[in-house]
């Protein structure tokens, strides 16, 4: 007989009622989605993984006050992004941003390679070119703009998802991803012109 998965509400209710296994689960279920988020908010596994530890350490901590007003998901997503968004503004306020953590995992996969490449290599070399420039135009957007471009763009988000996780009106959501989207627009113009 199968059994079902447990509800992310009912891995909360666990947890709350002093469960550690149920919290692991929840952890299983949601790094993927964060890692992605984080990662491409910031551009760095390393301070990706840093930061997926302290959300997760952060949520286990508090999750006595989660009180479904919102859906799991949208909470754990609210708290990523909120300390990906101050870890940046830390982080550029020590230091430039190094292009040098731009991650080209995906550019030495076989598959992709095989994939996008139609035999061809010079097709190969522009798509890591193009690769390489957009995750500098999207370095350049504000954490504000990069958060809603990464999670409507690449995470797939609904714009009330995206609005609720913020805490701002979904009119906002759609004004923010206009403007990132003209200014993604415009660093990757000269490449696209080639």
């Amino acid at each position: 007989m199968e059994t079902l998965d447990p509800s992310d509400n009912q891995l909360v209710e666990r947890t709350q009622a002093g469960d550690a296994r149920a919290f692991d689960e929840l952890v299983v279920r949601f790094s993927p989605r964060l890692y992605g988020l984080i990662y491409n908010m910031t551009a760095s596994h390393e301070d990706t993984n840093d930061l997926l530890q302290e959300v997760f350490a952060k949520a286990y901590r508090s999750i006595r006050g989660f009180q479904g007003k919102s859906s799991f998901y949208t909470w754990m997503h609210t708290i990523a992004v909120n300390m990906t968004i101050n870890f940046l503004k830390k982080r550029n306020r020590r230091k430039t941003m190094s292009l040098d953590d731009v991650d080209n995992g995906i550019l030495n996969d076989p598959d992709f390679i095989a994939a996008t490449s139609n035999g061809d290599p010079s097709h190969s070399a522009n798509l890591g070119e193009l690769q390489k420039k957009l995750n500098e135009s999207m370095l350049k957007l504000s954490h504000e703009h990069r958060a809603v471009v990464t999670m409507f763009d690449i995470q797939g988000m609904p714009h009330a998802e995206i609005a609720k996780i913020l805490k701002i009106s979904e009119g906002t959501v759609r004004s923010r991803l206009f403007y990132a989207h003209k200014q993604l627009q415009t660093h990757l113009q000269e490449f696209i012109k080639q």
